[in-house]
This record gives C-alpha cells, sequence and structure tokens, in this order.
C-alpha cells in the first residue's frame, strides 16, 4: 500500500446532480453502454441493475491520494471491473481518515449498491461501515486492514497480507546475507506498513531498525534515510514501503555514500526499471489492479448471485509477489502499461 497527501476527490456529498454527472462519466467505461457493445435494449443493464433496470451504483473509498501511482492502478482495476459489469462506478480518496468516513456516509446517503474501503486505521472506519450494514448495503475491504476486516463488519476482503510479505522480505533477506535492515515507515499508525515491518523483524536474523519519516514530504524522506546511513554505516539493507519512496531511497545511499542495497514493497513501472538496473534489489507486488479489480467483481457477484469469496470468513489474497532482475521483463510490460 502507498499513501500521498492530497486528496484525489474531495466530495462536500454525494449529491444527485453532482452524482449524476460522475455516473454519467463512468457510463462509458461500463459494459452496459450500447457505445462499448452493451445491449440495446438494456437488458444488460437490467441485470447489473436494481428494479426497472437502474444500474447497479458502486462507491469505492481508499486513503490514497491524488497522483500516487500504487492508486491509480487500484482505480484501473475497479474501472475494468465496473466495465465489464456493467456498473456505474464513483472512486473517491483521501490520506485524512475522518475525511475517508465522511465519504463513506456520503456514499450511504446516495444509497449506494455497495461500498468498497481500505482500513489503513480500522477505527475510524468502524462507525460508516456500520452505518452502511444497516442501510443494507454491503461493504468489502481492499489493501489495508487484513487482520481488522472482519470485526470491522466487512462482508469480504481483498489483499495481501502484510505479515506474511513482511516475513518473507525477512526471509530473503537472510539469503541475501544482510546483517542490518533499515525499514522504513512513511505514515506512523498505518497497520499495514507497521506489520509489513513487523514482519520483516520476526523473520530476519539480523538487526531490524525502524525509521519513521513524513511521507507527504519526500524531500523529508529522502533527508532522515541519508542522516540514519550516515550516522550508521552498518546499514547494509533499506526497505522501504513504496515505489516512489525506494527510488529516494536510492539517491539517499548515493547521497550518503553508503554501501546500502534498496528493496521496496511495491512497485510501478519506473520501479521495475530500477530493479532491471540493480538500483533496487527487489520488490514485493501486492497487485492493486487485481484489489480494485475483485473489490468491484465481488460486490457485483453478491447483489446479482449472492456470491461471497472466501465465505466471508478468509480474505482473498493478492500477494506476496517478489519482482527480481531475474523476472523484471515479464513484468515490465504490464507495468509500463499502468496495470502492475
Amino acid at each position: 500500500m502507498s499513501t500521498a497527501p492530497p486528496p484525489i476527490r474531495s466530495f462536500a456529498s454525494f449529491a444527485p446532480l453532482r452524482t449524476a454527472a460522475l455516473a454519467a462519466a463512468v457510463c462509458l467505461l461500463g459494459a452496459g453502454c450500447s457505445a462499448l457493445g452493451g445491449d440495446e435494449d438494456g437488458s444488460a443493464a437490467d441485470a447489473a441493475g436494481g428494479p426497472g433496470g437502474d444500474r447497479m451504483k458502486i462507491v469505492m473509498v481508499t486513503h490514497g491520494g491524488e497522483g500516487d501511482a500504487f492508486w491509480d492502478r487500484v482505480r484501473k482495476g475497479a474501472e475494468a471491473a465496473a466495465a465489464k459489469d456493467g456498473v456505474d462506478l464513483t472512486y473517491a480518496g483521501d490520506a485524512d481518515t475522518a475525511d475517508q468516513a465522511d465519504l463513506v456516509r456520503d456514499a450511504v446517503r446516495d444509497k449506494a449498491d455497495g461500498i468498497a474501503v481500505t482500513l489503513a486505521k480500522p477505527q475510524a472506519m468502524k462507525a460508516p461501515v456500520a452505518e452502511a450494514k444497516a442501510a443494507g448495503i454491503p461493504v468489502v475491504g481492499l489493501n489495508s486492514g487484513i487482520d481488522a476486516w472482519r470485526s470491522t463488519g466487512l462482508l469480504e476482503y481483498f489483499g495481501q497480507d502484510e505479515s506474511v510479505a513482511g516475513r518473507a522480505v525477512g526471509d530473503k533477506l537472510n539469503d541475501l546475507e544482510a546483517k542490518h535492515a533499515l525499514c522504513v515507515i512513511h505514515e506512523r499508525g498505518n497497520v499495514a506498513l507497521e506489520a509489513r515491518c513487523a514482519g520483516v523483524k520476526k523473520t530476519f536474523e539480523g538487526e531490524t531498525e525502524m525509521l519513521y519519516v513524513e511521507g507527504t514530504d519526500m524531500k523529508a524522506v529522502g533527508a532522515a534515510v541519508t542522516a540514519r546511513l550516515r550516522q550508521d554505516t552498518s546499514i547494509d539493507e533499506v526497505v522501504m514501503n513504496g515505489a516512489a519512496f525506494a527510488l529516494t531511497a536510492v539517491e539517499s545511499v548515493d547521497e550518503a555514500g553508503s554501501k546500502a542495497h534498496v528493496a521496496t514493497f511495491d512497485l510501478d513501472k519506473d520501479l521495475v526499471a530500477a530493479v532491471k538496473r540493480g538500483d533496487v534489489q527487489f520488490a514485493v507486488d501486492q497487485q492493486p489492479y487485481l484489489q480494485g479489480y475483485l473489490a468491484v467483481d465481488a460486490l457485483w457477484l453478491y447483489r446479482t448471485n449472492g456470491n461471497v469469496s472466501g465465505g466471508g470468513v478468509a480474505p482473498v489474497l493478492t500477494g506476496p509477489a517478489f519482482v527480481t532482475k531475474t523476472n523484471a521483463d515479464s513484468v515490465a510490460e504490464f507495468a509500463a502499461g499502468g496495470t502492475r
């Protein structure tokens, strides 16, 4: 998972006119639109929608910020599923948890047919999720909150087990014979990031050190990593929690004159290129496109056929998968297209 400061879309409310405009725009992505091959008699829309052929409305609310390539991939996956299923999708994101909760409440007031949410800070989402359930609206989770989705009351969950991913990174560092890892957390209190670094510490046989930085200021992130590397030359591995942060860490290593290697969770096309060059040792791919796709598709399946992935008791895992210099070419094409 990844974060950035500004909101992708800051809805004061899902007012009817605004929703209508967004629905019309997203309709271009819907399989039920005749321009993309939908049935002219509206039968596809009837299947996707409720009484009278109204198109199903699904809202996705994440904690992602604008301009973050990670969340762009989540959104692309969600839009692809919406196009296939013939539903109207509204995507909104805000890194502020209170604002994220308000976006969910807006979706409830707008009588969405289904809501997908992330649980970066689960406690803040409990009340709005409860309001959605009380209104009869199914809510699924994705990306963050794998340890909290059931207690929060979500129907299903799609994402990576961050603790498992962290432990896998720790094992890989052992194989690489690293001795001192600096695990950088760019958002204090984010359960996914905390779980990753805790997982690394659990299996890594060397020393694991946590460094908390302000992820909303990339220059500050780079300066903090550079300073720590200069202070302790025994650090031989820097583990970051996002593609952009990893590329910044590569610069920090150079500035500090350090011999440390850089590894990261999550990737984009620039990060894949860095792995191919050898600037980054490896990346952990949790497949954000797949998370967005599955979350929307799951809500459609639940509303149209009563299906519940994982039976409502187990998460559907989308990672971890390692991208290294040996397999980066097989991922590069999809990364260039913005889906990996």
